[in-house]
């Protein structure tokens, strides 16, 4: 594998994590070190941090403990770990000014045309290095519907057969901001109670079997995670965000051919409840259209940025064929985030999402099903996490967790996991017909009835503005307001190793 270096880089403005908290949070683009795998710079997103009045703040709809600023060196590890990489980068080096790291390339060049032997009927891979950057929208942009690609996409969600509900999207400020749209049970917005719809993926059947997921990737240190995963014979689920994918394509297609399952994870991650219908079928349909166009395959499965969905956006995906899945939800405040997003920001520490890994392992033995946790590939310090601390601990908990992807959890093959490969036939949008059991104090739904939400504005994790949408997939307004922001969190600048040889 090779590594190389790369001169002094900015990160753009960081914003905090992927729970749902009390106010939005933005999404920060990654860093794009090897210019010439990127198409274009991202603009720095704004950001805001939960407000503290002393002392740990645990996010309300997550249960993720995030230390004040102030605070974060006197927070100390409360267990100790039953395992640990040897090469583990230690805990005092995992921290947001952490000096970079040589990033691991994608372990194999696949030229254009192979075949993967693990998937019967899988499509030859496609030319990755053909692929022409202008003709996709912008990096970490909503895309703009008026492209003829989102036009048809958006006939297409108009012939699905499935109907749109007419709900309004939210406005920034999340559920304080929302108190009808918190209250709306119709709705089932799972970022205000945790609503789950009767066919939202966010266990898995079986207990002490663990889903795993990384999101947001792929990205300068995804290669190492791949390394780990593939010397401890693990697979995983990776949400792909699709201006990731356009930057890193050999990457993606190291992780769809070392038989890990891809599915899609917006194009820009908005909090997608804010967007219009169009919008919402840009965001997909983009995600979904670089994944095919670097692998040969369309995912089917899907996870709303932030876990940010309702009934409307459930509705838009399901006539998009993708299958809505979240994480696990143990009640209406708290659910299965490490909150390793959170330290690349500075708004929490290693030792902090260790202590929230180990409080997850005390709750996920004592569920009546498996379990499926947030993770993500996007930082050098959640991938240290990973695979130092994390996953080595999982690996020699006793009695034996059964790690495995989403698709696989659920009994299914990969062959399910794509449009190319799946019999449409008998399951015409990707694992429908799976129904997930409510988790304790998380309300389901149909997606096409009613809801019961338990309502609470404690908690958010939505912005923007435009009128309600109609059953043809249409709203009247088009306008996405900028997300709230309370100030961005200064990130130093990084030198020293890392750029991927794509």
């Amino acid at each position: 594998m090779k590594l190389a270096a790369f001169s002094v880089v900015a990160l753009p403005a960081l914003v905090s994590a992927h729970g749902v908290r009390d106010l939005h949070h933005a999404r920060q683009a990654v860093p794009s070190a090897a210019a010439a795998s990127s198409p274009a710079a991202s603009g720095a997103a704004p950001s805001a941090a939960p407000a503290s009045s002393g002392g740990n703040v645990v996010t309300a709809a997550t249960g993720v403990v995030t230390a004040p600023v102030g605070a974060l060196s006197s927070v100390s590890l409360t267990f100790t770990p039953a395992s640990t990489n040897p090469t583990a980068v230690p805990l005092s080096d995992i921290v947001s000014n952490a000096v970079s790291e040589p990033t691991v390339a994608a372990s194999t060049t696949f030229a254009a045309g192979t075949t993967p032997t693990y998937i019967p009927n899988a499509p030859p891979l496609p030319n990755a290095a053909a692929l022409v950057p202008s003709s996709y929208p912008p990096l970490d942009k909503v895309p703009d519907t008026n492209s003829p690609e989102v036009q048809q996409w958006i006939k297409e969600v108009q012939d699905s057969g499935v109907e749109i509900p007419n709900i309004q999207p939210t406005v920034a400020g999340g559920c304080s901001a929302n108190p009808e749209a918190a209250a709306d049970q119709s709705r089932c917005w799972w970022t205000c109670g945790g609503c789950v719809a009767s066919d939202d993926i966010t266990t898995c059947p079986d207990k002490m079997t663990w889903g795993l997921t990384y999101d947001d990737g792929p990205a300068l240190h995804t290669g190492s995670l791949l390394s780990y995963l593939d010397a401890q014979n693990l697979k995983a689920t990776f949400f792909v965000v699709g201006s990731r994918a356009i930057s890193y394509p050999a990457l993606l297609q190291e992780e769809y051919m070392a038989q890990h399952q891809l599915a899609v994870h917006t194009w820009s991650h908005p909090p997608l409840t804010t967007l219009t219908n169009e919008q919402v079928i840009a965001e997909l349909g983009w995600s979904k259209k670089i994944i095919k166009d670097v692998t040969g395959v369309t995912p089917r499965m899907w996870r709303p940025p932030y876990g940010d969905v309702d009934n409307r956006v459930r509705a838009i995906a399901k006539a998009m064929g993708l299958q809505t899945s979240i994480w696990t939800r143990i009640s209406p405040t708290i659910t299965l985030d490490t909150g390793d997003f959170d330290i690349a920001g500075g708004l929490t520490t290693s030792e902090q999402v260790l202590n929230n890994w180990e409080s997850i392992i005390g709750n996920v033995t004592v569920l009546d099903t498996g379990f499926i946790v947030l993770e993500h590939d996007l930082f050098q310090q959640s991938v240290d996490m990973a695979v130092g601390y994390i996953l080595p601990d999982a690996l020699a908990h006793q009695p034996p967790f059964k790690i495995e992807p989403i698709i696989t959890c659920w009994n299914k093959s990969l062959q399910d996991a794509y449009v190319e490969t799946s019999d449409n036939a008998t399951d015409p949008i990707g694992m429908s017909s799976l129904a997930v059991a409510s988790t304790s104090g998380a309300h389901s739904t149909s997606a096409s009835t009613g809801a019961n939400a338990t309502g609470s504005a404690s908690s958010a994790e939505a912005s923007g503005n435009s009128s309600g949408a109609s059953a043809n997939g249409k709203n009247s307004a088009m306008g996405i307001a900028a997300p709230s922001s309370m100030g961005a969190i200064a990130l130093a600048l990084v030198s020293g190793a890392a750029a991927l040889l794509l």
